[in-house]
């Protein structure tokens, strides 16, 4: 499938963006440590914070990144947009207004997998994006959808209870979309957002899944 773009308009919307909303991009790297150190260090408010903090960022991705910046080049951006808005207010159902998502860092397998993530998204996605050519204001930051995504499946993998298949869905879709900007683009950083879609989906079910307790029988 051809792209309605070019590779230069691709990254010269990411100039228009971090340029335009400068200095946001401090503010939205604030907020993902914030929703990190909320789920290491838990408070009684911390679910909802974290959540809050998602909904932003993918309500901040839909309005800002997809309609108001990436539709200049992609009518579809206006569908993304409506997808990204979509889930912002999914997390705020599921985590704000009826909270049904609990975070808390635990030093296991899912954790670890999770911090790896996190770590990817917020640090070594822009660390190897620069190393691969896409300077900064020509560069994916973090608040633009593939490193926001990779970042959300992270928090994810550090829930403590039953992940809705509803906050799922979108992730997971974008993970796949997002992916073919891999290859066509050049944005080989984004491998991990399809490593991110595919892992994360595949190990909160798994982990989520209720454990199967044999049938005891009495035998006389």
């Amino acid at each position: 499938m051809n792209l309605p773009f070019t590779v230069d308009q691709f990254l010269s919307v990411f100039e228009q963006y971090n340029n335009s909303v400068w200095p946001m991009q401090i503010v939205l790297n604030f907020l993902g440590l914030a929703a990190i150190s909320f789920a290491i260090r838990r408070f009684d408010f911390s679910n909802k914070i974290i959540s809050a903090i998602l909904a932003f960022l993918w309500l901040w991705i839909g309005l800002v990144y997809h309609i108001a910046f990436f539709s200049s080049i992609n009518p579809a951006a206006y569908a993304f947009g409506a997808l990204n808005i979509a889930q912002g207010i999914v997390f705020f159902l599921y985590g704000v207004a009826k909270p049904k998502l609990s975070f808390g860092y635990r030093a296991n397998f899912y954790g670890i997998m999770g911090l790896i993530l996190v770590i990817y998204a917020m640090l070594l996605y822009p660390m190897l994006g620069h190393v691969l050519g896409h300077v900064y204001p020509k560069a994916p930051t973090f608040g633009v959808p593939c490193p926001t995504t990779i970042f959300t499946f992270g928090l994810l993998l550090w829930t403590n209870s039953k992940v809705s298949k509803a906050v799922l869905i979108i992730p997971f879709v974008w993970s796949l979309v997002g992916f073919t900007a891999t290859f066509k683009l050049g944005i080989l950083e984004d491998t991990g957002l399809l490593v991110a879609g595919l892992v994360g989906v595949a190990l909160i079910i798994i982990r989520d899944k209720p454990a199967h307790t044999p049938e005891v029988r009495n035998v006389a």
